[in-house]
């Protein structure tokens, strides 16, 4: 049986060698693996029985991880970035599209967050790697609230689970900013939050 855990530390090792994690983000539980790993993500597909045109959300410590994509943020995107808990999608330059393919699926673009959880952003920061982190649910089902859910769904085929008890926080919203803003989700900040945010209120 997969270890579960309440310590996020026991799972940098796991996911810096490759393996999936099922650990809170700042939304729902979410399945976690490293965004530069192309094996990792393509496990993460697999387990969750994913549609392979839909790119997954990838959390990233700050702003400055946007470089590993070779994504220089518009001051828009990156207000937005570091106000924390909003996903921005960010188009990519041209000379990164092929070498991320097995990220933006065709897209071109990729969707970054900042979380807005102490304990998940510590994580991030010793992990210094940007993770996907996808609902923890296959395909079209329920995101999982508890561990208990999560392990429903996916039994061993993750490496560990990290067990911060009952998780129904709201998603978080998707917004575009190239000419205008643009929602593509509205989650847990509405566009008025958003377009505060912009003004630098």
């Amino acid at each position: 049986m997969s270890k579960i855990s309440k310590n996020f530390s026991e799972a940098v090792k796991i996911i810096k060698s490759g393996g999936v994690i099922v650990a809170p983000t700042d939304t729902l539980y979410g399945i976690l693996a490293n965004a530069l790993d192309k094996e990792a993500v393509k496990k993460v597909y697999e387990i969750k029985g994913r549609n392979l045109k839909k790119p997954f959300i990838i959390l990233i410590p700050s702003v400055e991880y946007l470089s590993l994509f070779g994504i220089k943020p518009s001051l828009e995107e990156k207000k937005l970035l570091e106000s924390k808990g909003i996903t921005v999608v960010i188009d990519l330059p041209e000379e990164a599209l092929d070498k991320l393919e097995y990220l933006h699926r065709g897209q071109k673009s990729l969707a970054f967050r900042i979380p807005d959880n102490e304990e998940l952003l510590n994580f991030l920061k010793e992990l210094k790697l940007p993770v996907i982190a996808p609902s923890a649910n296959p395909e079209g089902g329920k995101p999982a609230s508890d561990i208990q859910e999560a392990i429903r769904y996916f039994g061993n085929k993750v490496d560990i689970y990290i067990d911060k008890g009952k998780q129904e926080g709201k998603p978080s919203t998707i917004v575009k900013v190239k000419n205008e803003l643009e929602i593509l989700r509205e989650g847990s900040k509405n566009i008025e939050e958003i377009k505060e945010i912009l003004k630098g209120h």
